[in-house]
């Protein structure tokens, strides 16, 4: 657990160990009351995944961030995230481009919820995942504990031909079990920008098939003139490319997600109080 240059990001974050399956890694945790498991987008841990993880400390959750790629703390930039994705995509705990199947890395995840809920509480635990883990948050809804799931900019597997743009990166038996789930009352919450250039219509078109009204879609309007001025390529919805401001897409959308962990974890209603600045 050597320090990195870019600790002082995390200052305000606890840093463990937790180990399953074979695999130790590092996570970083704050907060208090329910489990929030916060699986960072590529490139990594970056200071907007952390202050978002603020936000969710903030509505009445404890935030566990597990540190999957990249160096927790660094800022975001092109290079870095090439720098990033390269080992993913090779590594086999990753399903980057296999159809229908649900990432081994969610094996470990769903192991440290278990232990989160079991170390905070509540009725279960939230999670969300962000672009290249966005699918993530969905395999693990095999387990009763995830109460809250949220899939923000799902982009697994890449979007390399119309099925893969369409594909919802798990299992036939997972998403049977998801169904289940759906079926009995829990609802899935799913963000994305309309021209996002990884995570497509095709995708959320599926999840509306599959789970019906239980899957809750937030689509924010990046089309060319549109009235917020979000970029063509916008895709971050709840990090990079969140405007936080009162009154915007975004933003709304990100008070949505809080109250949708808060109302479904038990915490009350609405998105809880402003997060800290940024240390």
């Amino acid at each position: 657990m050597a320090e990195s240059r870019w600790a002082p990001t995390l200052a305000d974050f606890a840093r463990e160990t937790f180990e399953a399956h074979g695999k130790t890694r590092d996570i970083y945790r704050a907060g208090s009351g329910p489990a929030v498991i916060v699986i960072a987008e590529m490139p990594g841990i970056t200071p907007g995944v952390a202050q978002f993880a603020r936000r969710v400390v903030a509505a009445g959750c404890t935030a566990v961030l597990p540190d999957l790629f990249g160096h927790a703390g660094r800022p975001a930039s092109a290079g870095y995230m090439l720098g990033s994705i390269g080992p993913a995509c090779v590594s086999r705990e990753f399903a980057c481009f296999a159809l229908k199947k649900t990432s081994p890395i969610t094996s470990w995840l769903r192991a440290l919820a278990a232990a989160e809920h079991g170390r905070c509480g509540g009725p279960g635990v939230g999670v969300v995942g962000m672009c290249f883990t966005g699918g993530f948050a969905l395999g693990m809804m095999v387990d009763d504990i995830v109460l809250a799931p949220v899939l923000s900019q799902p982009s697994q597997p890449f979007p390399i031909s119309r099925r893969h743009k369409a594909d919802i990166g798990i299992s036939d038996a997972d998403l049977a079990r998801v169904k289940e789930r759906t079926a009995a009352g829990t609802c899935v919450l799913g963000l994305r920008f309309s021209n996002d250039p990884f995570c497509f219509e095709e995708r959320f078109d599926t999840l509306r098939r599959e789970l019906g009204d239980k899957f809750i879609a937030v689509e924010i309007d990046s089309a060319p003139g549109n009235p917020f001025g979000h970029p063509k390529n916008a895709h971050s919805v709840l990090t990079e490319h969140l405007v936080d401001e009162e009154g915007t897409p975004t933003r709304d959308a990100l008070d949505r997600t809080l109250a949708f962990f808060r109302e479904n974890l038990g915490v009350g209603t609405g998105p809880g109080p402003r997060p800290p600045a940024m240390p």
